[in-house]
């Protein structure tokens, strides 16, 4: 690796608001998202609230596409034109092919490299920040990808959900599945663990109720949390709903940062509204 001066890039499902972007100087590449027969760019030229109004009438879910090599290539070759390195981070290789394609087009440059997030949203943007944080301090793309590597596997990432039918809609939850939950007003917590995504608690009750509880539960250990951030990330909830998980976690621990950002169209198009989670680092790797 050399001491090039380090550019970080992302795919667009790590949700990252146009602020933090902005902040860290972060370039972004947009997923496809399809409805009908039009392909958009997630975040460029679709909003989320577009995908939902799209359901709502015709009941059908956009497909989400991967980024293609050739897309990759083009958006690496000015970055490396300017005499940059180019770190590159992807949603889960288990989730997209997204990564296998940044990691074949980064094999046609010098200096360009492929971090698979093995996460998904924010769960990846911490990894992404951090890399930044490091870049707009100097330090080697060696020394950056050495340390966001050691961070994935101590990720904490999970939402809950409060409806299912975008995951039943999606073929991620079976029609009798949904009906029960729904009857019951279950509100399932979605894990990423090992580059997946998986069923962890089902909680039960109203989804504000639920939340409360579910922060008090993933923020239980404090002795085990790295401190320096967490997101709330949701997918449109009611912003009473929001801020009250906000505030709920800004008293929980004394975060750094608690950062609130709303998922882009990739993800909201799979979990629907009223979805909501909290994400943040571990000391000890997630088993």
């Amino acid at each position: 690796m050399s001491n090039k001066k380090v550019i970080i890039t992302s795919d667009s499902t790590c949700d990252l608001s146009p602020e933090l972007i902005e902040k860290y100087n972060i370039k972004t590449l947009p997923m496809g998202i399809t409805l009908g027969e039009k392909t958009y760019r997630d975040g460029a030229d679709i909003t989320p609230d577009e995908i939902y109004a799209y359901f709502g009438e015709t009941g059908t879910l956009p497909k989400t596409s991967a980024i293609n090599m050739t897309e990759f290539t083009d958006f690496f070759a000015p970055l490396v034109n300017d005499g940059y390195a180019v770190i590159n981070f992807t949603i889960s290789s288990e989730m997209s092919t997204t990564f296998n394609n940044s990691r074949l087009a980064a094999e046609e440059f010098e200096d360009v490299y492929t971090v698979d997030t093995r996460n998904l949203s924010t769960g990846g943007g911490l990894l992404v920040i951090k890399a930044a944080e490091m870049a707009q301090k100097g330090e080697s793309a060696e020394k950056i990808i050495e340390t966001v590597n050691s961070m994935i596997d101590r990720v904490d990432a999970s939402f809950v959900i409060d409806k299912l039918n975008y995951l039943h809609k999606g073929g991620r939850c079976s029609a009798v599945a949904a009906l029960g939950a729904n009857l019951l007003k279950l509100k399932p917590c979605i894990e990423v663990k090992g580059g997946k995504m998986g069923v962890g608690k089902k909680y039960r009750g109203k989804y504000g109720d639920v939340l409360k509880e579910y922060v008090e539960e993933r923020l239980a250990n404090a002795a085990d949390i790295e401190l320096e951030r967490i997101f709330v990330t949701h997918a449109g909830c009611d912003e009473q709903i929001v801020n009250a998980v906000y505030n709920q976690v800004k008293k929980a621990l004394p975060f750094n940062e608690v950062l609130l950002t709303r998922a882009g169209c990739t993800i909201s198009s799979h979990c629907g509204p009223d979805t909501l989670g909290i994400l943040f680092v571990r000391k000890s790797p997630i088993e």
